[in-house]
């Protein structure tokens, strides 16, 4: 049996769950709605206050669908209620970003300013040199952020670049000289 997907998914109150045809779930909360398809093959039930997924069989396709549909069911409502933020560290010598409106205009180093628009959704919030990407959506937010990322990975010798909040970069020696 799946340890996680045996677990059942506690509803908070002011949380509404809605479960239609063909595993598609509706969960709405203080913070907004969201909506998903789940996979068709497992068995998603309301009892009482909890959402309890099933499998049919125990095939390694099956197992593995458990735990995820369980996961994504828990990431809905809890996103619903609490929300999800990924903090980002902007590291290197006239690396700057700014946040006005939707758009999130970075300047990492090259010959131009890079601009992205943020996802509907989403909310991007800029301190100092840390970029704070918030939202409901788990997946959203966890994309986006790596888009951000992307733009500028950081490198290894001096650590500049787009970093989350709590990586580690692993730091190379540079370059020694002649002797």
């Amino acid at each position: 049996m799946s340890r996680i997907g045996r677990l059942p998914v506690e509803i908070p109150a002011g949380v509404e769950v809605k479960l239609a045809d063909g595993n598609h779930i509706t969960v709405k909360g203080p913070k907004g709605t969201l909506e998903r398809d789940l996979p068709k093959e497992m068995e998603v039930a309301m009892e009482d206050n909890t959402i309890v997924v099933k499998r049919p069989n125990d095939l390694k396709k099956m197992k593995s669908l458990h735990g995820l549909t369980r996961t994504l069911v828990f990431n809905m409502v809890d996103g619903v209620v609490n929300g999800f933020t990924k903090t980002l560290e902007v590291n290197g010598v006239g690396y700057r970003v700014q946040a006005a409106g939707q758009k999130l205009t970075l300047n990492l180093g090259f010959s131009h300013p890079v601009e992205m628009e943020v996802p509907a959704g989403l909310e991007a919030k800029v301190e100092g040199n840390k970029i704070h990407i918030t939202g409901i959506n788990k997946e959203l937010v966890g994309q986006f952020a790596a888009e951000v990322r992307d733009k500028r990975r950081p490198e290894p010798y001096k650590g500049k670049g787009v970093k989350y909040e709590n990586e580690h970069i692993r730091r190379k020696v540079g370059k020694t000289g002649k002797k």
